[in-house]
């Protein structure tokens, strides 16, 4: 046998009786750590529990040579938050470690579509796991219960459904249908099968889950965005904005704001074009015979953003919130017929890493958006709220940052306040702060980013289309240098 070495062990491992005296020496040494009965450690800093969680799957043999993962670990993959790792084994008695603890039941033998897992155990098949956590279990004292609430599993099966389709719930209904029988679990299947019919909607079950009811009821939800709907929500409503009511802008500064308002929405957007060739566009009629679909998206923005009694149209229903969201779709994608103007998307869309609410979902999730929004008075709060719902579902194939910042300013300029605009140069804080809270459930850099570029838009002057280029300028709002930075107005 290889000479003993501390340094060849792994991380956590446990001890036997070849390798005891060594392991025993090395401790005495100072070389290894005991964390438990036979469990010993060369990381001799790192919280016990950290540890022996980091590497549950590997010790799990040497408790149990037989084990095979189950229940409500073999659908969590991880220990459950009591550190519970559910296994099926001959050996009886629970092991606790610290972090975990080895809960080993009777149980059917591996099945052919039970699979190897690191380590040496054997993990059940999904369709194993949700038939054998159909089956109900009771906490024990501060145990949970061994299988998962009914409510879980539907989560679960309606994330399985928008992930992959109705094939994956068909074929998981289907290889539990093929081993119900020979683990004793027909009426577990029975159960499986009502629910998986259900969210087919091809049958009637009893549902316990929002998400899963939602789905039964004709109006399924990203549920993963309801959560970011409400940490922006909660928020907002920590958050007091400054009152910034609109000037009283003479006609023609209205009409520069609002050029600049649509040059600069379409130019984030790659609809690049200089100052001067918008300004033909917006104010002479010259469509370039090279892009003439690229200068009707700017002059259709301007139409819709220079109308002041469209843009005091705000929603009182979530009937009118679509009609409003289409209709202005429409109007300034009328010349892309390609892109389907004022028509939710039928196909997935997404931005670099970023997928954004499947087809299916956009109705719901913005009915659920909606929602929120009517428990906001403020017309910051609600403007903020406005542009993340519609950016976040994107319910179009293309346009959704110019429909989302129009939704966003229609809800400012309905309540006399300030309007914002996005400069150029303020591209990158905009789509940042965006990702902030999408990927990373961050509400601050969205609210700090909107609040700054309003109080910017207010200390402009716009008066006319020379004064306001010209303090653009100063300010570096033309800039394409990502490291730029937006300046105030002195």
């Amino acid at each position: 046998m290889p000479k003993f070495s501390v340094a060849n062990m792994p991380e956590v491992f446990v001890s036997d009786t070849a390798i005891s005296k060594a392991v025993s020496e090395a401790a005495a040494r100072g070389e290894l750590r005991k964390l438990g009965s036979r469990l010993y450690t060369r990381n001799l800093d790192e919280d016990p529990e950290k540890l022996v969680r980091r590497n549950w799957y590997q010790l799990i043999t040497a408790y149990y040579p037989d084990a095979l993962i189950t229940d409500r670990t073999s659908l969590e993959n991880k220990p459950a938050a009591d550190g519970s790792v559910c296994l099926i084994s001959k050996k009886k008695r629970d092991t606790e470690l610290p972090g975990i603890i080895f809960r080993p039941r009777k149980g059917p033998e591996p099945l052919e579509s039970d699979k190897p897992f690191i380590g040496g155990a054997r993990f059940v098949s999904t369709a194993r796991a949700y038939l054998e956590n159909m089956r109900a279990s009771r906490a024990r004292g501060e145990r949970l219960a061994r299988t998962l609430p009914r409510e879980e599993i539907e989560k679960r099966l309606d994330f399985m459904l928008r992930q992959q389709g109705e094939e994956a719930l068909n074929r998981l209904r289907d290889e539990a249908r093929a081993i119900a029988q020979p683990l004793a679990l027909q009426a577990e299947f029975e159960e499986l099968d009502k629910l998986i019919g259900a969210l087919l909607g091809t049958r009637d079950a009893e549902i316990q889950s929002p998400v899963a009811r939602a789905r039964v009821a004709g109006a399924p939800y990203d549920p993963d965005r309801l959560v970011l709907f409400e940490t922006l929500f909660s928020a907002l409503r920590e958050y007091m904005p400054k009152d910034r009511p609109d000037p009283d802008r003479t006609r023609e500064a209205r009409s520069t704001l609002s050029f600049f308002e649509a040059y600069f929405s379409n130019f984030i957007e790659g609809t690049e074009f200089t100052v001067e060739e918008a300004e033909g566009i917006v104010f002479e009629g010259v469509i370039p015979q090279e892009r003439p679909d690229d200068a009707h998206d700017v002059l259709g923005t301007f139409r819709i953003v220079s109308d002041s009694a469209e843009m005091k149209k705000v929603p009182q229903t979530f009937e009118t919130f679509l009609e409003l969201l289409r209709g202005r779709h429409a109007l300034f994608m009328a010349e892309r017929p390609d892109k389907n103007p004022g028509v939710f998307k039928t196909q997935s869309n997404r931005a670099g890493n970023t997928i954004f609410v499947e087809p299916d979902l956009v109705n719901g999730t913005l009915a659920k958006g909606f929602e929120f929004l009517q428990g906001l008075s403020e017309p910051l709060h609600r403007a903020i709220f406005m542009m993340f719902v519609v950016s976040e579902v994107h319910p179009f194939t293309d346009g959704n940052g110019r429909a989302a910042r129009i939704m966003m300013n229609a809800e400012l300029i309905a309540e006399g306040q300030e309007r914002i605009i996005i400069p150029t140069v303020f591209r990158v804080d905009y789509l940042g702060a965006l990702k902030a809270l999408s990927r990373n459930s961050n509400p601050a850099p969205i609210i700090r980013m909107l609040e700054y570029a309003q109080r910017y838009t207010h200390e402009i002057d716009w008066s006319d289309l020379k004064t306001a280029q010209a303090m653009l300028t100063e300010t570096g709002a033309f800039s394409e240098d990502e490291n730029a930075k937006l300046l105030m107005p002195t």
